[in-house]
């Protein structure tokens, strides 16, 4: 694993040009305190005004950047902020306070599959998708083997997704999404991605993304992932940046706190 980290950072230098700004970035969310059973009765409770609510930050003043070529680990525990940060930096979320600047396309793989229709083919999804994320058919119908070759669904691409399991969905879906080198490339625990042999496989991918220039950010619940693929590490905790810095030390203080 080492050696693979040792290439992805000979291969892909990191220039100190901040592509990511996260700067005081607050996220709030309104829970419902009360058990609403249907819509009608959201509605009537509350024009009547007898919805109780109540706040909960799941970001406080977070701020780091991203530099250009790097890749960077984001840790804690569950409940820390880390997919909330990631989908602000993504543009899904809009923060309650602070700013985030990205410069270059983004393509983030936080919930694999989420656009796709379950009705349609295999085939027809990867069109779907692809267009989702920005790439043209004509782009789409050259790299189409590719992303079926490493599906590994053969015959299995032209059946509802519908009838697909878990896994084969979201090898798809992985296939779709790293199909070129984005400028920014936004993952959230994705390397557990179908048997054992594609999740090895989806490593290497990521390791060759990572090593060609491309901007990474990187969420975890494996520290050997993290200690293997990052060269920096933001940990939050309830919404708030504890430590940034170099990997191995942020992880050693976070594995001993």
């Amino acid at each position: 694993m080492n050696q693979d980290k040792n290439e992805n950072q000979a291969r892909g230098a990191v220039s100190r040009d901040a592509m990511i700004e996260v700067r005081d970035v607050s996220m709030r969310f309104r829970l419902t305190d009360d058990k609403i059973m249907s819509l009608k009765e959201f509605v009537t409770r509350t024009i009547a005004g007898k919805i109780q609510t109540s706040e909960f930050w799941a970001l406080k003043n977070v701020s780091f950047d991203v530099y250009r070529g790097e890749v960077l680990g984001i840790i804690g525990h569950n409940g820390a902020g880390k997919s909330t940060i990631l989908k602000v930096i993504s543009g899904i979320l809009k923060p309650t306070k602070g700013s985030v600047v990205c410069r270059g396309n983004i393509v983030p793989m936080l919930e694999l599959g989420s656009g796709f229709d379950m009705d349609l083919t295999g085939r027809e999804n990867i069109f779907l998708n692809g267009a989702i994320l920005g790439y043209s058919e004509e782009f789409l119908n050259a790299k189409y083997q590719k992303i079926v070759d490493f599906s590994e669904l053969g015959q299995f691409i032209d059946v509802p997704i519908r009838n697909y399991s878990s896994g084969m969905l979201m090898r798809l879906a992985f296939s779709v999404a790293t199909v070129v080198n984005p400028e920014i490339l936004i993952v959230d625990e994705i390397l557990a991605v179908g048997d054992a042999n594609f999740q090895e496989k989806s490593r290497k991918r990521m390791l060759e993304l990572m090593s060609g220039g491309t901007t990474v950010l990187f969420v975890s619940h494996s520290m050997g992932q993290i200690r293997e693929m990052c060269d920096r590490v933001v940990w939050l905790e309830h919404g708030v940046l504890q430590a940034a810095g170099e990997t191995q030390a942020i992880c050693d203080q976070y594995e001993n706190r």
